[in-house]
This record gives C-alpha cells, structure tokens and sequence, in this order.
C-alpha cells in the first residue's frame, strides 16, 4: 500500500477559474484532480438544456476544461474525477472523447449514472423544506438523489483516465480515490468521516487558500489575482495534510482552514454524506509549516438509510429591471422611482421586490440615520407565470428615462426562467447507480 495519496481540489462550482486546476495538474504532483461544479440550481438548470437538446445537459464549460486540462493530465499522469457530468454524464463523456480525438490524445472515460431519479419520485412524499407534498411544486422538471462514493468505485476499478458523474455529494468524488486505492470499506467509518473531512475542506478549492475568507483590514490574504488552489496529502488512516502548489496566492492557515472545515455544516457532530456520518467535533487542525495544515481525528458512525434527493421545479419567470441615480439628491430621485413604479406596477404583480441597491438592497433599511449616499442603482423584480409578463417590469423601469425623477442611466432589463428547488428524501436500496466506459485508444473510438 502506497503512503499517501495526493487530492487537488479544482474548482469549487461550475463558473469557478480554469487557470487554477492547470497549474494544480502542473505543478502539484498530484494523484488526482477533482472538480466540484455543481450546485443545487445547477443541475436543475442543466436538466432544462438537455430537454431542449438532449445532447447536451452537462458543464456549459466542460470543452473549456477538458481542452486545457487535457494535455497536462495526460503527461503529468493525473487522474480527473467531477461532477461535470451534470444532468447528462453520457453526453459529457463523449464530449470528452471527442475533444481527446482532435487534440489526438487516447482517453478512457468512464461515466457514472443513476443519479437521476425523476421516475422514482412519490409526489405524496413532503418536501424538507417546508412539509408540503412535491405534487404541490409540479411541473417538476428533475430529480436527483446525491450518490456516494460506493457508486464511482467500479468506475476508478476500469483504469479510467477520467471519471464524470452527475450529482454526487461533493465531499465523495474525493472520498472515492481514497476508497479506491486504500481499500478502504464502506464499514470502515473512522477513515470515511475522515476522508469526508478532508474532502470538505478541498471542495471549495480557492476557499480554503483564502478566497471567500479576505476581508481587508481585518483577515488580509496576500496574491488573490493569483489564488492557488489546495492539495492534500492522504495517509492510509485517512488523516492528512493540506497545502497548496509553491509561488501561488493566497494563504492555508488555521483560520483558513477551520472556516472551511464548518462551511455549509449545519451540525458538527453529525455531517450527514451518503458515505458516512461524520463528527467533525473530534478533528483537530495543527500547523505543519508554511501553508501547510494538518487534519487529524474525525469520527463516523453508520451512514444514513435513505439519499437526500434534489427536486427542481418550474416557479415561473423573474422579470428584472435596473436604473441608476448619482450626484446630490440620488437617494431621494431613487425612492421617487421606485414610487412610481410600484403605483404603477403592484396591483399586476403581487410578488414584486423593489431594492435601492446602496441603501437597502440588503439590509431592507440603512442604518445610518445620516446616510447620504452619492449613487443608488432601482432594481426592480417580479415573479410571474409568462415571459411576457415578465417583461413588462423590466419595460416600466425603462420608461423611467423620460416619465421618472432627473438623472436616471444605465437601464437594463432582463426576463428569464426560475427554477425552484426542495429537497426530499429516497431509499438508498432503490437507487442502482451504473457504469458506462467511452474509450479513443489513438486509432478510433467506441463504446464499450
């Protein structure tokens, strides 16, 4: 059995930097790449592009990934795993095999499936979120359950160059590789809550080196235009250190680090994953040297029965619309617009936010008694069943040049589909996860 086995966390949602796994893949010696690009809304959204062209539904980036990850992981010998498969990780690996195929690299690709779980749902059965039965939120348009990383072994145990799935929860694309070349168990909870831990603290990538954490003047973070991404080097037992490639931005430190490691952690004690429930109370992060953490001592117990399940449902249009106010007087000729389109618009639409973006966009009301803000930009918003009327706000903010307050600019507006989305719960025992290998050996390619 090997020592350690080195992660790199490359991307911690789907529009996050390309230039930053490069480098990773490059210069960090690593094992494995892993790209976390999914979010609840994302995969929803990817379902809606695949109704409308079947071939598509995966990362709207992935050609950009691929194409210049690619090269690097063939010569430095680094496995790729993610999530960029999205709603279609079918169509993503042949998406990669035709990438391979002109850039003239042989890849196997391996595909995870089963994650979608749309004709399994019990419209009976309530959402998490708030009690109501899903029939409430049709039309339902997706429906995906987070598999764990049990699901992708068969698929690392193919000799794939890159493993692509769909929702899988994010700590387990890392706990996976570890379980994979570990021979770790799915019993073998002390390592999994561990391998869970570090997972979680590679997940975010940038964050954990700093991003998300600056806050100048108090929490300074030296190089950001530069952020490194992180790295962790695993030991057998699961316990490890994290780190970050030499000359990047940003910072690893026990601030860094303890921030990430509670991130999104509603409760410490039991950090529900497919895999495992882990106790991240017990973990203790200890400095190793320049950017460089140590995490030990998670502890697990039995994983949970049933899969938590992500349901996107259609909730209609959002209409948009922006106008900006500036120089003396910008507040009040701000409030007056808003005025006006309120008169104009609430007895139409019943769910409409008005946000004086500078003032109270986030608050809902400044506390500065005084306050005398020298620019304010009107946002208008509304949701509505059609994108014709949808349009209709983001059309009255835009009258406001001529039929509003003196100074107004810069108006935009916008209409577009919302996707809504609740959480359910799922058997695990019903959910059958597959593996489908696409293979361009040099000389042609084919499914296999």
């Amino acid at each position: 059995m090997r020592d350690t086995l080195r992660l790199g966390g490359g991307a911690g949602f789907a529009g996050d930097r390309l230039d930053a796994p490069v480098d990773l893949a490059e210069r960090g010696e690593l094992d494995y790449l892993v790209l976390e690009c999914l979010a609840e809304r994302t995969i929803a959204l990817a379902q809606l592009r695949r109704r409308r062209d079947p071939a598509t539904g995966y990362d709207a980036r992935l050609a950009e990934r691929i194409e210049s990850l690619l090269p690097v992981l063939a010569r430095r010998r680094v496995r790729l795993v993610g999530n960029f498969g999205a709603a279609n990780p079918l169509a993503a690996a042949d998406a990669i095999v035709a990438i391979a195929k002109r850039l003239e690299l042989p890849v196997k690709v391996a595909a995870v499936t089963g994650d979608d779980v749309l004709d399994l749902l019990d419209l009976d059965t309530p959402a998490m979120e708030s009690g109501v039965p899903l029939s409430h939120y049709a039309p339902i348009v997706s429906a995906n359950a987070y598999l764990g990383a049990e699901a992708m072994l068969p698929a690392l145990a193919s000799g794939a160059d890159i493993v692509v799935t769909g929702r899988v929860a994010d700590p387990s694309l890392f706990v996976a590789p570890l379980m994979h070349e570990y021979g770790w168990a799915p019993d073998h909870l002390e390592r999994l809550a561990r391998g869970t831990a570090v997972g979680h603290l590679l997940e975010c990538a940038g964050q954990l080196c700093g991003g998300y954490f600056a806050d100048p003047g108090r929490k300074d973070v030296p190089g950001m235009a530069n952020l490194g991404f992180p790295y962790a080097d695993v030991a057998p037992d699961g316990n490890a250190i994290v780190s970050k490639v030499a000359g990047t931005g940003g910072q690893i430190t026990l601030a860094t680090a303890t921030e990430q490691l509670l991130y999104e952690v509603t409760d410490p004690h039991g950090y529900l994953t497919p895999d495992v429930t882990a106790d991240f109370s017990s973990v203790t992060l200890t400095e190793a040297g320049p950017d460089r953490i140590a995490v030990r001592g998670a502890r697990g117990r039995a994983r949970p029965e049933q899969l938590k399940v992500s349901v996107g449902y259609l909730a209609g249009y959002v209409g948009e619309g922006e106008i900006g106010y500036a120089g003396a007087g910008a507040l009040a000729r701000a409030q007056l617009a808003a005025e006006i389109v309120r008169e104009r618009l609430a007895h139409r639409f019943g769910d409409l936010r008005i946000d004086l973006i500078g003032s109270t966009s986030l608050h809902g009301h400044a506390f500065d008694a005084d306050e005398r803000p020298y620019e304010i930009r009107l946002r208008v918003a509304g949701r509505t069943r059609s994108r014709e009327d949808a349009m209709v706000i983001g059309d009255e903010v835009e009258a406001l040049y001529t039929n509003g307050p003196a100074g107004g600019g810069g108006a935009r507006k916008y209409a577009h589909e919302q996707i809504g989305i609740v959480s359910t719960l799922l058997d695990r025992s019903r959910v059958a996860s597959a593996v489908t290998i696409r293979e361009w050996k040099g000389t042609h390619a084919e499914a296999l």
